[in-house]
């Protein structure tokens, strides 16, 4: 029954162990059902009840703590030039393996010590001369204190960085245009008979009162609409666009919480020593100090000398193009998602000569891609994930959903297959998001079912360069919540994780939404580890 997908028994749903930590989903329900509205007319979801216990779950899970009710003057919001950062015990003896402790208290403008939460920092540790660097893990306290956790993973001199990304005034605002606001990027496509065409605004949801054609997926259930256009018939879509991103979004009083040299990704400094000396291990097996075995460590890895080492896996430098040829041999390797998916493809092809890009005729940075080496049979893709999606132009026929696309892929041990998408789903209230995980894990589970050989690689989300505009539709907030959605939805799943979130954070290249070379390089790297592991 092709009609209704959300009815396929539960267990293919599963697939993943999404209770989340302390048991918290017992008060949940009551919450969650009462303060969200439901999202958009069209797009009622009929749930089973795995389904539905396992979005409250990870709603709650993503709950972010807001402000006191009221207004708050901006006075009174969280000034990073005020707040400050102590190292905890900076002068004891600190060897390579062990924790340090950063306490950020935050002020408000007057210098007032903040008594609540919700602010979102990013924090790293890092060695300049070594080109070595770590995320750290935060912790809120909820009264104007935050906790960073670092692993201390090399010797040296080490040094603390802390920055406010948004104040939790700013973070309430991100809140309300992500429910309230889910037209902020709006989409459009063409349609045309012979020499007559109209173009008309599309979206996961539509205002009422005009006729719409109705896109929706038939397999996946996906929602998709454009308004009719006058004259032609709704068959006569040639193809999907960004419209644009509306204006005017923000209140003055408001408009304050997003200042570029005020209150967006502004560094907080210590008010004591902002380094530690750390002294070498005593010699023991570094190879067991290096490796947790867990994948949800933290931090997932660090860079040493600009090089990524993994701390869940062992990753092997592909510095020479043969290797990466003689890894790739005889594969077909399906790259799916958005433009910083793209950039492997790209990397990859301008990297081993013999992989020659084969021209598709696609329009320029939306594809699809396809890479051909003949002598070593290797076979490169790459194609966009399905609506909503901000690229120029789409056409139709190429307008796919990834869910679809594994479908049709029989998969085996010279399959490969590596999906990131997150970017585009930023400005839509969270569920849009899970709907479409649900529905690529569905396949994902299907694909390993029938093919446990191939490889499934899923790159997270990483951070980017933020201003006023940007932080409304594309805050490392909003792509922070989706990361921590798709990581609970896919544990427990055999797919393996590049995080370019914390190559992203953990590196010293200015953040960029498509990061830099040497940052795609240790993607790869890591990436191709998984695919050919070190015969050891």
């Amino acid at each position: 029954n092709l009609s209704s997908p959300q009815h396929l028994d539960d267990d293919t749903v599963s697939g993943s162990n999404w209770i989340t930590e302390n048991n918290v989903q017992h008060s949940v329900s009551q919450t969650t059902r009462t303060t969200r509205k439901p999202y958009c007319g069209y797009t009622q979801q009929t749930l089973s009840k795995r389904e539905q216990a396992e979005q409250e779950s990870l709603l709650a899970a993503i709950q972010w703590p807001k402000p006191p009710d009221g207004k708050i003057a901006f006075a009174q919001s969280t000034d990073p030039t005020h707040s400050d950062f102590v190292i905890v015990k900076p002068s004891r003896f600190f060897k390579v393996g062990d924790e340090l402790e950063v306490l950020v208290r935050m002020k408000d403008f007057h210098g007032k010590p903040k008594q609540y939460g919700g602010d979102y920092l990013q924090a790293r540790i890092h060695s300049p001369g070594l080109k070595a660097g770590a995320a750290g893990r935060i912790v809120d306290c909820h009264n104007g204190l935050y906790k960073v956790f670092f692993t201390l993973l090399w010797p040296g001199e080490v040094k603390v960085s802390v920055s406010l990304v948004h104040p939790s005034e700013g973070i309430q605002v991100l809140q309300r245009l992500r429910e309230e606001r889910p037209d902020r990027v709006y989409f459009k496509s063409s349609f045309k008979s012979g020499r007559y065409s109209e173009t008309t605004e599309c979206n996961v949801c539509l205002p009422g009162g005009l006729p719409v054609c109705n896109f929706t997926d038939l397999y996946t259930g996906e929602p998709w609409f454009c308004y009719k256009p006058r004259k032609l018939s709704c068959a006569s879509r040639i193809s999907h666009a960004k419209g644009g991103y509306l204006k005017g979004l923000l209140t003055q009083e408001e408009s304050l919480f997003f200042q570029s040299d005020v209150n967006i990704k502004r560094p907080i400094l210590s008010s004591g020593p902002d380094s530690v000396i750390v002294k070498s291990k005593a010699f023991t097996d570094s190879s067991s100090m290096d490796r947790a075995e867990d994948p949800t460590a933290s931090p997932s890895g660090y860079y040493y000398e600009d090089q990524w080492r993994s701390r869940t896996h062992w990753i092997h430098n592909f510095n020479k193009s043969d290797d990466i040829t003689e890894c790739l041999q005889g594969k077909v390797i399906h790259l799916f998602g958005d433009s910083t998916i793209r950039q492997w493809f790209e990397y990859l092809t301008a990297f081993v000569p013999d992989l020659v890009e084969f021209n598709l005729g696609s329009p320029k940075n939306v594809g699809p891609f396809m890479s051909v080496d003949l002598k070593h049979n290797i076979l490169l893709k790459f194609r966009c994930h399905g609506p909503p999606i901000r690229f120029s132009t789409v056409f139709s026929s190429e307008l796919r959903y990834i869910a679809n696309e594994l479908n049709s892929i029989v998969g085996g041990r010279n399959t490969v297959i590596a999906i990131t998408i997150w970017s585009h789903f930023s400005t839509f209230p969270v569920e849009v998001y899970i709907r479409r995980l649900r529905n690529i894990r569905r396949a994902v589970i299907q694909l390993l079912d029938r093919s446990p050989k191939t490889s499934i690689v899923i790159r997270t989300a990483n951070v980017q360069e933020l201003g006023p505009e940007v932080s409304l539709f594309n805050s490392d907030w909003y792509s922070f919540q989706l990361d921590s959605v798709m990581r609970k939805m896919f544990s427990g799943i055999a797919v393996h994780f590049v995080d370019a979130w914390e190559m992203s954070v953990a590196h010293y290249s200015p953040h960029n939404l498509h990061p830099n070379e040497i940052i795609v390089k240790n993607q790869i790297d890591a990436f191709l580890s998984y695919v050919c592991p070190l015969q050891t």
